[in-house]
């Protein structure tokens, strides 16, 4: 934004060495973060929900062994691999992320099915607004209880969201063992090609 200073270099090194306690990942629980938005995105990420070291940090997809940065990367999206704390230049590449659920937990399965339906209504109301080209959520089990399609699969959707095309990725939480980071990129390169934008790896 116009007048927002941009950290620097020595700033950017302490936040990556940077380690929440105990304490503050317990502080963390139900808070927000902010999304990162804005007008006409080629492809708007939708997280689950915020993890507590998100919450804790501010930055998306922040927990060590979150592997959303280096699929981001082996897919063609960025062209080297970012830090969360880089997640502001996601928009200039045309890349966004928000999530199903604001609120943090330790766990995306602590969150209610209340939630997810209630997190895909506002997901319609933002993408109406914000108009992104596509939306791409990243865990199919919580699209199937949000968007109440139980039998949907990875890939691209037949329905659209508010006038965007719609694909389903898989959740990319070192939780996720039935995907390595190799066929997690796969599947981001996948999505890429469908949009047309350039590799940039």
């Amino acid at each position: 934004m116009p007048g927002t200073a941009q950290p620097t270099r020595a700033e950017l090194a302490a936040a990556r060495t940077t380690r929440p306690t105990r304490a503050e990942l317990a502080a963390a629980a139900d808070r927000t973060i902010p999304d990162v938005l804005a007008p006409g995105l080629a492809v708007l990420f939708v997280g689950i929900n915020p993890g507590l070291w998100s919450a804790a940090t501010g930055w998306h997809f922040a927990r060590p062994g979150n592997r959303f940065w280096p699929a981001l990367h082996r897919g063609g999206f960025t062209p080297r691999l970012l830090h969360p704390s880089e997640q502001d230049e996601l928009p200039a590449l045309g890349l966004g992320i928000t999530n199903m659920a604001a609120r943090a937990s330790a766990r995306a399965d602590e969150l209610s099915s209340e939630e997810l339906l209630d997190g895909a209504a506002i997901l319609t109301d933002k993408v109406g607004h914000y108009q992104p080209r596509w939306v791409a959520v990243v865990g199919v089990t919580a699209y199937r209880i949000g968007f109440q399609r139980p039998k949907a699969t990875f890939g691209p959707q037949p329905e659209s969201l508010a006038g965007a095309r719609l694909w389903v990725l898989p959740n990319p939480s070192g939780l996720n063992a039935h995907f390595t980071p190799v066929t997690l990129g796969v599947a981001f390169a996948e999505l890429r090609v469908a949009t047309g934008l350039p590799e940039r790896r």
